[in-house]
């Protein structure tokens, strides 16, 4: 049997396999922020699919930090509830959940009170990857949005989640203040590199303080802007490889800003052959040599045997998908039996097209007449 299906650890969770479904926004929440039947239908699908860890999507852990009117919500105890049926579902297929805790930072375009203008550790004039009203992030806001962080972690492990992950990569607040681009306060929590991670670190110590020292704890973290002139990744290295000296369990390697849609961003388009594919294999074999927890690698992974040859070469622990598994949620159980399936999956991006609009996830393969 091949080494992706045997099963993986990470911390004190026993996964059955090494496929993670990467955190995916799927824009099925109700408008109240609860979870759907739609979620529980698309997430329980993933369990019944065979994969071995479903990251569940961008729950915001703070009112200023939704993007979307139909995006999950961590923020307030009255959430728990529909977690908690949700993960009931995963479990009963096979799989582990974690959550993802999220801040948009000056993404979050979507609040419910008008007034408020999104929240950015500095401003940005003449930014020609966002051109979106925010203002600079208080030091009393910083605190309140970290305590924000804990308080949902407290909240997801009570749901019955496995592990939580938080999301410090891609266009959000924590990349927002991880980049010297975006992050040009004279504070302590801007300038070197341990003042613009120290948001990241007193996330994690609030979170470790509120669900205790064996739970879980994961972050996506970006190493490199998608623009010349943001977070290079000699930087990016360093703060992956202090997040896991701080405590971290397991990193999942990804991308910090965005640049050009669709090349400079997490979803490149076109991955047809497989040299195009692991587009940040570079990044996660040069940090797995140096740190001895768990790496997740993200980033245009399509074909088996290379997914097979990552692992047995040790440069990563597990692999992690996300748009093949919205073109086919029972992919993993598909390739247990056949190995030779090839993913139907052509990096078009109309899913991600059809997210921007607002609207429901979907693959145009399974549902053309849904897709422009």
């Amino acid at each position: 049997m091949s080494i992706l299906f045997e099963p993986a650890s990470l911390k004190n969770i026993k996964i059955r396999n090494r496929f993670v479904r990467s955190a995916t926004y799927d824009g099925f929440a109700d408008e109240g922020g609860y979870v759907s039947a739609g979620q529980r239908k698309l997430l329980t699908e993933l369990a019944g699919g065979g994969v071995g860890l479903i990251v569940s999507g961008i729950a915001y852990v703070h009112y200023t930090g939704q993007i979307s009117p139909f995006q999950n919500s961590i923020a307030e105890d009255r959430f728990i509830p529909g977690f908690k049926e949700l993960t009931n579902a995963v479990h009963e297929r096979g799989a582990k959940i974690a959550l993802q805790l999220f801040h948009g930072g000056r993404e979050a375009k979507y609040v419910r009170t008008k007034s408020i203008i999104p929240l950015a550790p500095s401003i940005i004039e003449n930014d020609p990857f966002y051109r979106g009203e925010h203002r600079e992030i208080t030091e009393a806001e910083i605190w309140e949005i970290i305590k924000a962080f804990g308080d949902g972690a407290k909240r997801a492990k009570e749901a019955g989640f496995d592990a939580i992950q938080v999301h410090g990569a891609h266009a959000y607040l924590l990349s927002q203040f991880l980049s010297p681009y975006t992050n040009r306060r004279q504070d302590q929590w801007g300038g070197s590199l341990e003042n613009r991670l120290r948001f990241h670190s007193e996330i994690y110590k609030d979170i470790r303080k509120k669900v205790g020292r064996d739970y879980p704890l994961f972050i996506k973290i970006g190493v490199q802007d998608g623009f010349i002139g943001g977070l290079e990744f000699n930087e990016g290295k360093q703060a992956a490889l202090q997040m896991a000296q701080l405590g971290y369990d397991a990193l999942e390697i990804s991308q910090g800003l965005r640049g050009e849609r669709y090349e400079g961003t997490e979803y490149r388009a076109h991955i047809n052959s497989p040299n195009k594919e692991a587009y940040y294999r570079d990044w996660c074999r040069d940090i797995k040599s140096r740190i001895d927890i768990p790496i997740m690698m993200v980033g245009g992974l399509r074909t088996l045997y290379l997914m097979e040859k990552i692992i047995q070469n040790g440069e990563a622990d597990l692999v992690s998908l996300c748009r093949p598994l919205i073109c086919e949620p029972g992919l993993i159980n598909e390739w247990k039996n056949n190995e030779h399936k090839k993913a139907k999956c052509i990096s078009c991006n109309k899913c991600v097209d059809h997210m921007y609009k607002g609207k429901p996830i979907c693959c145009i393969q399974n549902d053309p007449d849904r897709l422009p």
